[in-house]
């Protein structure tokens, strides 16, 4: 079986990991952690970032800071994992759901507007398979409507909209760093913070509440507890496993790169004959190859097509049902304007094996495995 996801590994992360293990320091925020800190905010040109416990932690971070309450409300795309939605419930926040653009899954700049209402807070886009949204028109938008946006860019790292670095265009930048994304700390992710005023709040929500970061950087004598927070610190093992991967992070995207690119270029003659969509990258957009994924008919060939493409050894999933039809975001939220494409578009969509390591023969079978379907 050619296996959907097979977490990267480049081949120094069992020795940094042992060097964290004989320092015998293994709390967070030590010399690894500073270097992914360091490496974040040179190579993505970041204020500020700061490693967290997972993607959805940065997501809660980026609220509590973008002072979300009980009774706000905060639009997100429909299509998007549920750490977009839960970040801003858990602040007591009403979700407002918009529908997406059907060529790149994100959501449809034109509507967000139009879900604006006198107790909108904010406004959390989702850059999908690493493809930016529109963000100078929901910047705008944001800066007229003196908005908040926040970016989950959980799995943009290493993307650009017109050469910016996702998660340095809105407020706050969130990134994964689960083991399905393209770095991984097995469980972690990262805030980007990219006004300064946030950046001592910050420090004190990831430490507890406390001012612990100004302690150690000795500006106070004695750290106490401040504000609210939460336990955020990633364990320096992580950021190890980590470090290893960013010393290889250009490797690791040319890698993704070539299989999403042989994908791209060998499904040309089934989009051709009108059988499957394939992805859409806008002009001013830079992917990362985080994922590739074909649309279908419907939701019916989907299902046969994954049954076959099981039975001929590849494992290939659907991803995201749409969150204002689950139970809990008919109890969070509502959702603003027409399901035009959500739904549809998300029934669709079928993703296929991509990883670091993905050899040639492999993405050959599941070319040819996908051809056979058709050929049926």
């Amino acid at each position: 079986m050619i296996p959907f996801n097979n977490p990267v590994s480049v081949g120094k992360e069992k020795e940094y990991l042992s060097q964290v293990v004989d320092s015998c320091y293994l709390s967070g925020d030590g010399p690894f952690t500073k270097k992914c800190h360091d490496w974040i905010e040179q190579r993505f040109g970041a204020q500020k970032a700061l490693l967290t416990t997972s993607g959805t932690t940065a997501l809660n971070m980026a609220m509590a800071l973008c002072d979300i309450h009980q009774g706000d409300e905060v639009i997100i795309p429909s299509f998007t994992f549920s750490s977009t939605a839960t970040a801003p419930v858990m602040m007591g926040a009403k979700i407002v759901f918009v529908d997406i653009r059907p060529d790149t899954m994100n959501i449809d700049e034109s509507l967000i507007e139009s879900a604006i209402t006198d107790r909108t807070k904010a406004i959390i886009v989702m850059h999908y398979a690493g493809v930016a949204c529109e963000m100078d028109v929901i910047m705008d938008i944001a800066k007229r409507r003196h908005l908040k946006v926040v970016e989950d860019a959980a799995q943009a790292v290493m993307s650009k909209y017109k050469g910016k670095a996702l998660g340095t265009i809105g407020d706050f930048g969130c990134y994964s760093f689960h083991e399905t994304k393209n770095y991984s700390m097995g469980e972690g992710g990262a805030l980007i913070i990219n006004d300064p005023v946030y950046n001592e709040r910050a420090e004190i929500y990831r430490e507890k509440g406390t001012d612990r970061s100004r302690f150690y950087r000795g500006q106070v004598d004695k750290y106490t507890w401040v504000d609210k927070g939460d336990s955020c610190l990633p364990s320096e093992l992580n950021a190890a496993y980590l470090w290893a991967q960013l010393e290889k992070a250009d490797v690791v995207l040319a890698n993704r790169m070539n299989t999403w690119k042989k994908y791209y270029d060998a499904f040309e003659l089934l989009e051709q004959r009108g059988l499957i969509e394939r992805p859409a990258v806008p002009e001013g957009c830079k992917h990362n190859a985080h994922m590739f994924y074909i649309k279908v008919k419907d939701l019916d060939e989907r299902t046969k097509m994954i049954r076959f493409l099981k039975d001929k050894g590849v494992d290939a999933v659907f991803h995201y049902t749409p969150l204002h039809s689950s139970p809990a975001g008919r109890r969070f939220g509502y959702f603003s304007g027409e399901d035009r494409y959500t739904t549809r578009e998300s029934e669709r969509l079928l993703r296929l094996p991509l990883f670091y390591g993905l050899n040639d023969e492999e993405s050959k079978t599941v070319i040819d495995s996908v051809y056979r379907y058709y050929e049926r």
